[in-house]
């Protein structure tokens, strides 16, 4: 709801008598016109006065958001994702928020690289050979390395969950487990929707995670079999024309129903996972209102049972 006050978007979720905590975006991808973090930072009074009606409305804050790629080649995007990944930590201190949703980010292909992203996924041409060896050995690994260790003096209960998105270098199991050997306070934002179209399973995964699962995303996807025996899920036009797409992302139990979000929600209980689920409205088809709503009113139904 960026063209709402945060005043405003308090009062719509109070009304609603659903949703107990927003989360904030605060930089990075994330548009952020409820916070700006470089007015709130060391100055109480205007933290105070920022936080008064999200605090008048009984709710709390889940998150802040800060998603985007302090690894870009391009070293002014890198520079300015990284600052806003600093203040986003030393802001969640100050205001006492002990969860950061982040990304990865991504490198180039190589040191000369300055232009674009290099997301090696699934990459055995020779061209594409040993690209994400190197992304991790000399610029992933020592990058969270030292943000960890930042984050860690700046606010010790905070933990910094990535979310598994294609397109960054941490995307699934295999390259969050190599993340989770560099610090403890590095974890992830659990979004099934982002597996759905991988062909994962989210449920796997959750079991998999376990404790390191630190915030969730209550998103889901839409996959259309005609157009995916056609074009799979690699289809490079997402997100438009949404009509013509292998997958979309959803409302809440509007691609997977109630029961497999009763047992996603089961899953993340048995796992120790106490947090929030935290409704990401990504639909294309779906007026925000309506379905922020819907997916709530599913979740809410499914904690209650």
């Amino acid at each position: 709801m960026p063209d709402r006050e945060l005043g405003e978007v308090a009062d719509w979720v109070l009304r609603t008598g659903l949703i107990q905590d927003l989360e904030i975006g605060v930089g990075g991808y994330s548009p952020s016109p409820h916070c700006r973090p470089g007015e709130l930072l060391g100055r109480p009074a205007a933290a105070a006065s920022w936080r008064k009606p999200i605090d008048d409305a009984g709710l709390g804050i889940s998150a802040l958001n800060v998603s985007g790629n302090p690894l870009h080649p391009n070293p002014e995007i890198a520079a300015r994702h990284d600052s806003e990944l600093r203040q986003a930590i030393r802001l969640a201190a100050q205001l006492g928020v002990e969860r950061i949703v982040a990304m990865s980010g991504c490198p180039g292909a190589g040191p000369a690289d300055r232009s674009a992203p290099h997301f090696s996924g699934g990459g055995w041409l020779p061209d594409l050979e040993r690209i994400a060896d190197w992304q991790w050995r000399e610029r992933v690994a020592p990058y969270w390395h030292e943000v960890s260790v930042f984050a860690r003096s700046e606010h010790p209960r905070l933990l910094i969950c990535f979310e598994l998105h294609p397109g960054t270098f941490v995307f699934n199991f295999e390259t969050f487990s190599r993340m989770r050997q560099l610090s403890s306070n590095l974890g992830v934002n659990l979004d099934p929707s982002h597996f759905f179209w991988q062909s994962m399973d989210p449920v796997v995964m959750v079991e998999a995670l376990g404790d390191r699962i630190g915030h969730a995303h209550g998103k889901d996807t839409t996959l259309h079999a005609r157009r995916l025996a056609l074009n799979g899920v690699l289809d490079t036009r997402w997100p438009n024309p949404p009509d013509e797409m292998p997958w979309n992302f959803a409302t809440v139990g509007r691609g997977h129903d109630k029961e497999w979000w009763r047992t996603f929600v089961r899953v993340l209980r048995d796992q120790g996972f106490k947090g929030t689920i935290s409704i990401e409205y990504e639909d294309p088809f779906v007026p925000v209102e309506e379905s922020v709503l819907e997916s709530a009113r599913l979740l809410s139904s499914v904690l209650a049972s």
